[in-house]
């Protein structure tokens, strides 16, 4: 287990190194977001997703999310780009939206009962942001046992994961502190699952009609 200060650039270069190996090799990472830390791991590595849901505490009912690190990844994760997607995208990516998405078929992944969909994200980070351009599609979760609250420093999902986790980039408190809001988009009609980081009237805003699944 080892944890880097990102706050200096050597030392952040060598831990975005480190982080990038483990994850290669199937082991989990610790991550700081815009809205609080993940723990992650490849996306493609079911035996790496099996380890983070065993680190947090919770099966696989409750699949975990992917963070990508450009606009155009979502691209290659769903069969075709649904108008109100590139909408969202456009305005709230990099960001705290979550956006549940029917996937493409083809891909060889195993995050969960998700039932042929799956939440993604890019986040407003730009240490996360190096990462995932390391690494690629990453299934990450906030990083903290199931039913505690999420972490917002590097200390405290250290604190809560231990030496589960083979790598911890501290990039300093998260500074938004909440977790992301959740839109479904699967159906006719966007639904918010989760109000977090992006308030409902924002979304209302630019896509007009939206279901609130949280009412």
């Amino acid at each position: 287990m080892s944890t880097f200060d990102c706050s200096d650039p050597i030392e952040r270069r060598a831990g975005l190194e480190a982080a990038a190996h483990a994850a290669a090799a199937g082991n989990l990472v610790v991550m700081p977001t815009d809205t609080v830390y993940g723990i992650g791991a490849d996306a493609f590595n079911a035996a790496a997703v099996r380890a983070l849901l065993a680190a947090k505490g919770r099966g696989p009912d409750m699949p975990v999310p992917v963070l990508v690190g450009s606009w155009t990844t979502i691209e290659g994760l769903v069969m075709a780009v649904a108008p109100v997607a590139r909408t969202l995208v456009e305005a709230f990516w990099p960001g705290g939206l979550s956006l549940v998405i029917e996937h493409a078929p083809s891909l060889q992944w195993d995050l969960g009962d998700a039932k042929g969909t799956v939440m993604v994200r890019m986040p407003l980070h730009p240490v996360a942001i190096d990462l995932l351009r390391l690494v690629g599609p990453m299934a990450v979760s906030s990083a903290n046992r199931s039913g505690n609250p999420p972490a917002t420093t590097a200390a405290q999902a250290q604190e809560q994961l231990g030496e589960q986790v083979a790598v911890y980039l501290d990039g300093g408190e998260s500074p938004i502190g909440v977790a992301s809001t959740i839109v479904d988009i699967t159906g006719d009609i966007p639904r918010v699952l989760r109000i977090g980081a992006v308030p409902l009237d924002r979304i209302r805003d630019v896509v007009g009609a939206v279901e609130d699944a949280t009412a």
